[in-house]
């Protein structure tokens, strides 16, 4: 059988994603790494280069994953936070990896950072060129869409990164049933937080 590079690549990724998940960027292997992903160390090396390489290549992967399967839209902000809710739910992997950035590398102002910045001005300004913040002058809507998204995305995450915290809180029996009910009053108070005051809107 033929070397398949690509396909090593994708078994590499997918081991290595589950391994920071679980251990963050320290306490992850990479003798591990290769072991789950079928492959050899030196393959790992010649991909991405180094350990924290590949850590940053899988978080990349996965903030662009969540970006292309559920953005927000300006006209069905608390429908587009219902989608982004449901992602969360369905890949759990990437609230740790987040998580385990936060305590391991932050601070450290990279490429990937800036990517990450010019990704989050084109949500900005997609959500202000929609209309969501148009009640506001002009020279405070870029600032006021972005504390909108900002505090969207910590009602979002919140609820993946200690989901104990919210079952003890709510008072409910597992974390299934706690996030059924966040889910519901994430998109309430999203829709409340995306409408403009009634007596500024066009028209009136």
């Amino acid at each position: 059988m033929a070397y398949d590079a690509e396909d090593t690549k994708r078994r590499i990724f997918d081991a290595a994603t589950t391994e920071f998940a679980l251990h963050g960027l320290a306490g992850a292997r990479v003798d591990r790494i290769a072991t789950n992903a079928c492959a050899n160390k030196q393959a790992i090396y010649l991909y991405y280069g180094s350990k924290e390489k590949l850590f940053a290549a899988v978080l990349r992967a996965k903030l662009q994953e969540v970006g292309g399967s559920a953005s927000i839209a300006p006209d069905a902000v608390a429908e587009s936070v219902g989608q982004i809710f449901d992602w969360y739910q369905e890949h759990p992997e990437l609230i740790r990896l987040l998580l385990w950035e936060s305590l391991e590398v932050s601070g450290i102002c990279d490429e990937s950072e800036q990517e990450r910045r010019d990704g989050f001005r084109q949500k900005v300004h997609h959500l202000v060129e929609g209309g969501v913040v148009t009640h506001l002058p002009e020279e405070e809507r870029i600032r006021a869409a972005q504390d909108l998204l900002c505090t969207i995305m910590g009602l979002i995450a919140w609820n993946f990164a200690v989901p104990g915290m919210c079952r003890a809180i709510l008072d409910e029996e597992s974390d299934r049933a706690a996030l059924a009910r966040r889910r519901d009053t994430v998109v309430e108070v999203a829709r409340r937080l995306a409408a403009s005051p009634a007596g500024d809107r066009p028209g009136r």
